[in-house]
């Protein structure tokens, strides 16, 4: 089966102030494994013999000013590799006019989208963004409206609690394709926890212009759960449709815990049950739709 990576990750370590002086606390648990340069060398030979035969590069939350040098920089390893095939940016979606910030990006060809993460939890830890409701922010609404005249993708990071919010933030912006981050982010597996979850997806999915991305499983239990994937997986589907969810890896963070050939192979057994043109659509067909590949 030929496969897009949806969803990875290549840096230089002084780029990234996580990356360099004390440890500072990330959502997905210690990571001295991965304080070191990731060049795409080492990604080309982790999927080796894998079947991607495509993927696409998500910001690596390089200070916000440079976020043009960041897209610059995947340019030219694009340029000399031949990976990777499209870029996911940053751009602050919060200033009153994001469009200067768009136009410089919008520059470099491979880029096809937008990634600036909302996502806000109670648990310091979990918390990104500076609060809670930026979906509803009349700047954000307008900025990420903008998106469409430059025919890119926001991909959407939320917890639960505030799908209510980004959903009506999809439905602000029709022209828009929105990419969910990471199924959701399901981190609370109790039974409320998982109906809460449940119940947002369900509001994002009634969006015709919400896909959704199987990726980042895990990074809140910190193991590569065969298990946990599959219901993950097969509720997304239940909800989506397999016509509207893509596969990433988000390497190397999940290389924290497990290798790619087994992160693969667990999402690959949890779709066992899709006919073929439906896997098909999941691991390749939907991400090339999405990114133009």
């Amino acid at each position: 089966m030929r496969i897009v990576d949806s969803h990875f990750h290549v840096w230089r370590q002084a780029d990234l102030p996580w990356l360099v002086g004390p440890m500072q606390p990330r959502i997905f648990g210690p990571y001295e494994a991965i304080r070191r340069d990731y060049p795409m060398a080492e990604y080309l030979a982790d999927i080796g013999g894998s079947g991607v035969a495509k993927s696409v590069y998500v910001q690596a939350n390089w200070p916000v000013d440079k976020a043009a040098e960041e897209a610059a920089w995947i340019e030219q390893i694009a340029l000399e590799t031949g990976w990777p095939h499209a870029t996911v940016a940053y751009a602050d979606m919060t200033v009153e006019d994001a469009r200067p910030a768009l136009d410089r990006l919008a520059r470099f060809p491979r880029v096809r989208g937008i990634r600036q993460q909302f996502h806000w939890h109670e648990n310091l830890l979990y918390r990104f963004a500076s609060r809670p409701d930026l979906c509803a922010d009349p700047a954000v609404r307008r900025n990420v409206a903008r998106l469409a005249d430059y025919a890119f993708s926001f991909d959407l990071q939320v917890f639960a609690g505030q799908m209510d919010g980004a959903a009506a933030l999809a439905a602000a912006c029709p022209r828009v394709t929105f990419v969910l981050q990471h199924a959701g982010m399901l981190e609370d597996l109790s039974a409320p926890g998982r109906d809460a979850w449940r119940v947002g997806m369900a509001a994002l999915a009634a969006c015709p212009n919400v896909v959704v991305k199987l990726s980042g499983f895990g990074t809140f239990i910190h193991r590569n759960d065969a298990a946990h994937i599959a219901w993950v997986v097969r509720e997304t589907q239940a909800l989506f449709g397999a016509g509207r969810c893509l596969w990433g890896s988000n390497f190397p963070i999940e290389r924290l815990w497990t290798g790619y050939a087994p992160l693969l192979g667990a999402h690959l057994r949890a779709t066992e049950d899709l006919d073929e043109a439906a896997r098909r659509a999941v691991f390749f067909d939907n991400a090339c739709r999405v990114y133009r590949l």
